[in-house]
C-alpha cells in the first residue's frame, strides 16, 4: 500500500471517529439538556419578557422536563405547581373552569409558571431574589430581605439561608449558560 493510500485511510477513519463523537455529543446534550415545548417557551419568554435560555433552565431545574413530576411537597408539572399557587395563577391569567389536573399539560403549566415568575420578579424587583421566592416561597423571602444577617439593603439578598434554594439559583445559572449556548448552536 502507498504511503498516500495508507494516509487517505487515516483520514478517512478520523473523520468517522469525529463524526461519531459528535453524534455522541448531540444525543448527550438533548437526553440531559432537552429542547422542547420551544414555541410555548418563545411565546412566554417574549410576553414576559425572560429569556429563553432563562425558561429552559427553570423547567430542567423544576423538573428535567418531566411533564408528569410531582414533588414531594406535591408541586407538579414542568414548572413544579402547587395546587393553590395554580389556582390561583389561573384566575390572574384569566383561565377559566380551570381544573388541577390541568397543569400537567406543557402549555398550561409553563404559561403559568412563567406567569409566576413575572409577578416575583416584579414584586422583587431582583432575579435571584425572584428564583429564591420561587422555590422557597415569598413569605420566606420577605423575612430574609428583612433580616440583616441575609440582606443588606432590604432588596437582594447576600446570603440564602436555605441550602436547597441557594443550589436551586445557582443550578438555574449555571443551566442558564448551557441551554445558551446549545439554543445558539441550534439557531433556535
Amino acid at each position: 500500500m502507498h504511503r498516500k493510500e495508507k494516509l487517505w485511510k487515516i483520514k478517512k477513519w478520523l473523520i468517522i471517529l469525529v463524526i461519531l463523537i459528535l453524534l455522541l455529543a448531540y444525543v448527550t446534550f438533548d437526553r440531559y439538556y432537552p429542547i422542547r415545548y420551544i414555541d410555548i417557551i418563545n411565546e412566554c419568554a417574549e410576553e414576559y419578557g425572560f429569556t429563553q435560555e432563562f425558561i429552559f433552565s427553570v423547567i430542567h431545574a423544576e423538573s428535567k422536563f418531566n411533564e408528569e413530576a410531582v414533588s414531594k411537597k406535591d408541586a407538579c408539572g414542568l414548572m413544579q405547581i402547587t395546587e393553590s399557587t395554580a389556582y390561583w395563577l389561573a384566575k390572574e391569567t384569566n383561565i377559566e373552569n380551570f381544573d388541577y389536573n390541568q397543569i400537567f399539560d406543557p402549555e398550561i403549566n409553563i404559561r403559568l409558571g412563567c406567569y409566576y415568575l413575572y409577578k416575583l420578579e416584579k414584586q422583587f424587583n431582583d432575579m435571584d431574589v425572584a428564583l429564591s421566592a420561587y422555590n422557597a416561597g415569598s413569605g420566606n423571602v420577605e423575612n430574609w430581605l428583612k433580616n440583616p444577617e441575609y440582606s443588606d439593603d432590604g432588596k437582594t439578598l447576600k446570603y440564602i439561608p436555605f441550602q436547597e434554594t441557594r443550589d436551586y439559583v445557582k443550578r438555574v445559572s449555571d443551566n442558564q449558560k448551557i441551554y445558551a449556548y446549545i439554543l445558539k448552536v441550534k439557531h433556535l
